[in-house]
């Protein structure tokens, strides 16, 4: 079984996960879910945004069936605009590769992290494990209280 930062950090605090391992390479939410044979909505994906202006760089979490809705995500934060980064600038800013860009390998990073309301319907939902082929499976309110996220409708 598979180990990194984000697993250890998991046992540290005792939250309990389950882990899958899926090929190396960059799949996408909706693949990941045909590959676990469970439904799309609950395989989150992690999008790098930015502000405008100075500041944290925000983590939009949210349902793989879905893609952000930058309007809201600003709203959500107080900001006038925010931006998507590029793979290459959100592969720059995480340190990870597209693909593999978890909240949860990115804690007391400097990010902001929003997760879909969405995921407050389901009692556990998917997220990358920070690293290409690794998917966990945690308690929403366990990656919320870690990644000090807020909820807002973020998803469209």
């Amino acid at each position: 079984m598979t180990k990194n930062n984000v697993t250890r950090l998991l046992d540290q605090r005792k939250i309990g996960y389950a882990i899958f391992e899926l090929p190396e390479e960059k799949l996408g939410a909706l693949k990941t879910a045909e590959m676990l044979d469970v439904k799309p909505e609950i395989v989150f994906k992690t999008i790098v945004a930015a502000r405008l202006e100075r500041g944290k760089p925000i983590l939009a979490v949210i349902p793989g069936t879905t893609e952000v809705d930058l309007k809201a995500l600003a709203k959500s934060l107080g900001e006038k605009k925010i931006r998507l980064t590029t793979q290459q600038e959100a592969e720059e800013l995480t340190g990870l590769q597209a693909g593999g860009i978890s909240p949860l390998a990115l804690i007391n990073r400097g990010f902001q992290v929003v997760i879909d309301t969405t995921a407050q319907n389901f009692a556990e939902i998917h997220v990358s494990g920070g690293q290409r082929g690794l998917n966990i499976r945690l308690p929403v309110k366990d990656l919320a209280k870690l990644t000090n996220a807020r909820f807002a409708p973020i998803g469209k």
